[in-house]
């Protein structure tokens, strides 16, 4: 991660930053003695103060810190966009400070997928993520429309043509003859998990991604719940192994 903390910023850009007030009312909040500095009023919106110091509005403290990282999820219904069009985003799932902290969703899942989406506000990191060429692992629980044979199996496996495009190799773990699984994939077509089911004569009825770039999706979360990540996991997402 790139290390912001000693950098001196403009105090009312910091407070602006953590979603909490925007720059006018950083000002304002400034002016009425509502901030701290390392544990000093304030002196004036201008003065510098790096990310590491102790920031406090109303004596609680201030989240400065340069880039946000959550963990949603998503429920079925909420398209993955910044802006509204054919359903609500998942933006609007977000409540508070969190929804200045200008979050976009770091790839996409269907509107009718479930599970695991990572929301950030760091553009470059989630440019590595979604590089074809980083093969970042994106695991799902899938159930199809009829039973898998081993033929079809070891297609998606292999790779399947899914109109023009053939799919690199897949993992599953499912049972011949079950309609249900795991399928790890390192690549985001659109549509792709289900063309490539389409491919083979079947259909998915249902999709959940559990695990994204070895990050597993909390079980703890409730579908349409967030939380940030931990310092552990963000670590593993920005340099992963």
């Amino acid at each position: 991660m790139q290390d912001c903390t000693n950098r001196p910023e403009r105090l009312d850009k910091l407070l602006a930053s953590s979603g909490l007030v925007s720059r006018s009312e950083a000002k304002t909040a400034v002016a009425r003695g509502r901030v701290t500095v390392d544990g000093i009023s304030a002196r004036s919106p201008e003065q510098k103060v790096t990310r590491g110091a102790d920031i406090r509005l109303d004596g609680i403290p201030v989240d400065t810190s340069p880039f946000l990282y959550i963990m949603l999820n998503k429920p079925a219904g909420y398209v993955c966009s910044t802006e509204d069009g054919d359903g609500p985003t998942v933006l609007d799932l977000l409540a508070g400070p969190d929804i200045r902290r200008g979050l976009f969703p770091a790839g996409r899942l269907d509107k009718d997928t479930v599970g695991l989406l990572i929301l950030t506000n760091d553009g470059a990191s989630a440019h590595r993520w979604l590089s074809p060429k980083r093969h970042v692992e994106k695991r799902y629980f899938f159930r199809c429309a009829r039973p898998l044979d081993e033929a079809a199996i070891a297609a998606l496996e292999r790779g399947v043509d899914i109109g023009g495009l053939l799919t690199k190799p897949a993992h599953l773990t499912a049972e011949i003859g079950g309609t249900e699984g795991k399928i790890t994939i390192t690549e985001g077509k659109f549509h792709q998990i289900k063309r490539m089911f389409t491919a083979v004569g079947n259909g998915i009825t249902f999709l959940e991604r559990i695990c994204f770039a070895g990050l597993p999706l909390d079980p703890a979360l409730p579908r349409g719940g967030y939380r940030r990540l931990t310092d552990t996991e963000i670590r593993k997402l920005i340099n992963p192994k």
